[in-house]
C-alpha cells in the first residue's frame, strides 16, 4: 500500500512538472514570427504530447495491473498450476554460462517440471557440460546439426512432454520462483503465454548500468501496463513462458526472422490470444559489455522486430477482425521506427533553433523534459522492483548519451532493412558472468 501511494503521489507530481515545461516551452516560441519554425515547434510538440501520453498511459495501466494482481494475490484467485513445464534451452557455444542456467532451472520451486537442453551444434564444450546433468531424472539433453535458435526451440518442443513451454535463454539465470509465479496464469485459458521480468547481472562497467536502467524502465515496465491490457508484445528470450497448444497452433516457431520471440508473440496475438505478464518471475541475463557488441545486439533487435512487422503487415489495417492485434502492430511501428527518427530530428532540429534564434533555454526544457520522465520512470520501477536506487542516477546519462547511441543504431539498422542488406545473428560471447 505504501509503494503504491507513492507511486500515485510520483505520478501527480510527475504531471504538473511536464504541464510547467510544455507551456514554458509554447510560450518560448510565442513571439517567434517565422512560419518554419513554427511548423517545426508545432511538429515537436505533437511528438512531446503523443511520447508523454504513451508514457502517462503505460505508468496508469502499470499501476492498474498492480493493484489487480495484488487483490487476486488476497483473494487467491491466482490458483496454484499443477501442470507439467518443459523449460527448453537452446545452446550454441554457451560452455561459460550453461551451467548456472541449469542450475537455476533444477532449483525451481515448481516441482513438475522436465528440462531440454538442444545443443545447436555447438562447437565448444556446452554439450559435455550440459550431459553431467542427465543424472537428473528430469534433465535431457539433445544434440543436433546447427540450424538457429528457432529450429533448436521447435527441436526442444517436438521432445517436450508438458503442457506448458518455458523457453529460457543459455545466459539466463532464474530466481527460483520464476516457473511457480508464471505457470499459475495459465488457469486462465485465453493466455497463451507470460512474458517475465528481464534484469542484467552483469552491472560493472557504465554501458551495462545503463542497460540495467533500460531494461527496468524501457521493457519491464512497458510490459507490466501493456499486461494490464493482456497485449505484451514481445515474449522475452530469456523468460518465457507458452502454453504448448497455442504455439503448435501457430506453427511454432519460425526462423525468417532476426528476432523469432516477437514473430512467435505476434503470431499468438493473431489468433487473438491474450499474453500476460509476472513481474516476480525474474531471469537475469548477460548484457553486452562494450560498444561493439551492443551495437552486434541491438542491430539484430532492430532488424528482426522490422522483419516482424513485415511480416504480420496484413495485421495493420484489420481493425474490425482483431483491433487488438492491429493496435499491437502500431504501437511497435511506432516505437521501432517513427520514434527513433523523430526522436533524432527533434534533437538536431533544436540545437539549431537554440544556436540560430539565441533561445538557449529551448535546450534545457528539451532535456529536461525527457531527463524527469526518466527519473520518474526509474524511480517508479526501483518502488517496484528490487533493483538498486542507486541505478536512478545514471538517468541523467541515460537521456543524453545512452537513448541517443541506441536512436541511431536503429536509425542506421532501419535503412539497412529497407534496403535489404545482408547482415548475420552476430552472436555475442559470453563472458560467463551470471
Amino acid at each position: 500500500m505504501v509503494k503504491t501511494f507513492s507511486i500515485i503521489l510520483l505520478s501527480i507530481l510527475l504531471l504538473f512538472i511536464l504541464v510547467f515545461l510544455l507551456v514554458s516551452y509554447y510560450n518560448t516560441f510565442y513571439f517567434i514570427n517565422n512560419i518554419i519554425i513554427k511548423i517545426g515547434v508545432s511538429i515537436i510538440l505533437i511528438f512531446i504530447t503523443l511520447v508523454i501520453l504513451r508514457y502517462m498511459l503505460l505508468l496508469f495501466f502499470s499501476i492498474l495491473k498492480i493493484l489487480i494482481k495484488t487483490a487476486d494475490e488476497k483473494n487467491k484467485n491466482l490458483t496454484k498450476c499443477k501442470k507439467k513445464v518443459s523449460v527448453i534451452i537452446p545452446a550454441f557455444n554457451e560452455e561459460k554460462v550453461i551451467q548456472q542456467s541449469m542450475k537455476s532451472i533444477i532449483k525451481q520451486t515448481y516441482p513438475n517440471i522436465e528440462l531440454i537442453v538442444v545443443d545447436d551444434g555447438s562447437k565448444d564444450k556446452t554439450y559435455q557440460i550440459a550431459k553431467q546433468f542427465i543424472k537428473f531424472s528430469h534433465v535431457k539433453v539433445l544434440k543436433k546439426t546447427n540450424s538457429g535458435k528457432a529450429n533448436a526451440i521447435n527441436y526442444g518442443i517436438k521432445h517436450s512432454t508438458g503442457e506448458l513451454i518455458m523457453v529460457v535463454d543459455a545466459d539466463s539465470k532464474l530466481e527460483k520462483n520464476a516457473i511457480e509465479l508464471m505457470a499459475r496464469y495459465f488457469s486462465n485459458p485465453e493466455i497463451a503465454a507470460v512474458a517475465g521480468s528481464v534484469y542484467v547481472s552483469n552491472q560493472n562497467n557504465l554501458i551495462t548500468k545503463l542497460q540495467a536502467l533500460e531494461y527496468i524502465e524501457g521493457l519491464n515496465m512497458v510490459r507490466n501496463g501493456q499486461a494490464f491490457l493482456k497485449l505484451v508484445n514481445i515474449i522475452p528470450g530469456p523468460i518465457g513462458m507458452f502454453r504448448k497448444n497455442a504455439l503448435i497452433e501457430v506453427g511454432l516457431y519460425d526462423d525468417d526472422t532476426f528476432a523469432e520471440d516477437c514473430d512467435v508473440t505476434l503470431k499468438l496475438i493473431a489468433k487473438n490470444y491474450k499474453i500476460d505478464f509476472e513481474s516476480e518471475s525474474i531471469a537475469k541475463t548477460e548484457a553486452p559489455e562494450n560498444i561493439f557488441d551492443l551495437i552486434k545486439q541491438r542491430y539484430r533487435w532492430t532488424r528482426g522486430i522490422l522483419q516482424a512487422i513485415k511480416k504480420h503487415k496484413s495485421l495493420l489495417w484489420n481493425f474490425n477482425k482483431n483491433p487488438s492485434a492491429s493496435f499491437t502492430m502500431w504501437y511497435m511501428l511506432f516505437e521501432s521506427v517513427f520514434w527513433p527518427f523523430m526522436d533524432f530530428w527533434v534533437n538536431i532540429f533544436i540545437i539549431y533553433l537554440a544556436i540560430s534564434t539565441g533561445l538557449s533555454l529551448l535546450i534545457f526544457y528539451w532535456w529536461s523534459l525527457f531527463t524527469i520522465l526518466d527519473i520518474a520512470g526509474a524511480l517508479y520501477c526501483v518502488l517496484i522492483t528490487n533493483e538498486r536506487l542507486s541505478i536512478v542516477f545514471y538517468a541523467i546519462f541515460y537521456r543524453l548519451f545512452f537513448i541517443q547511441f541506441i536512436n541511431l543504431i536503429k536509425i542506421l539498422s532501419t535503412i539497412e532493412e529497407w534496403f535489404g542488406i545482408k547482415m548475420e545473428w552476430g552472436k555475442l560471447e559470453r563472458k560467463g558472468r551470471i
